[in-house]
């Protein structure tokens, strides 16, 4: 009788630990499609173009070493428009214990990178400016909330937006 017992335990237990719970899984948002453009709308990643910048570099401001590179691909769309892909790779440091936008739902981070922008072999024509990502962190999701690049705002998304690649259009 308690070999019946043992085994009818057994199936119960393994019938319970095999539920699957979609809810308790958090949805991570966080791929960055950017675009780089003049006032005119020239895209300004793509090097054979006169007036564009002939390489990038990216370096992680919050890094452990002063020079931290962050590799960002540059891709290229089907109407041969450049963009930078990020997907992860700087380091995150806590913005605030509670979010300012959705007090207490969560916390915020922040990931902070300089991006040198190459237009010639002089150094001096080189073109700096700061890309900080801030991050939205719930228990249901995990979400790119605002890009700023030297200061200002080109990117922000709501809370409850779905998840998508975000895409940023930095104009110099």
């Amino acid at each position: 009788m308690m070999k019946y017992f043992w085994g009818i335990f057994i199936a119960v237990f393994a019938l319970i630990s095999c539920k699957n719970d979609d809810d308790s899984l958090q949805r991570i948002d966080q791929a960055l499609n950017i675009y780089m453009k003049n006032s005119a709308g020239q895209d300004l990643l793509n090097s054979k173009k006169a007036g564009s910048y002939t390489g990038f570099s990216v370096n992680d401001i919050f890094g452990t070493k002063d020079i931290a590179p962050v590799s960002i691909p540059l891709k290229m769309t089907t109407d041969s428009l450049f963009y930078m892909d990020y997907l992860a790779g700087a380091k995150r440091r806590r913005l605030d214990s509670i979010s300012p936008d959705n007090p207490g739902t969560g916390t915020s981070y922040h990931s902070k990178m300089l991006i040198t922008f190459t237009k010639s072999t002089n150094v001096n024509d080189n073109v700096t400016g700061t890309l900080e990502i801030q991050y939205r962190n719930t228990p249901t999701v995990f979400q790119v909330s605002k890009v700023l690049y030297d200061g200002n705002e080109v990117f922000s998304k709501e809370a409850d937006a779905p998840t998508s690649i975000n895409t940023v259009t930095i104009t110099k």
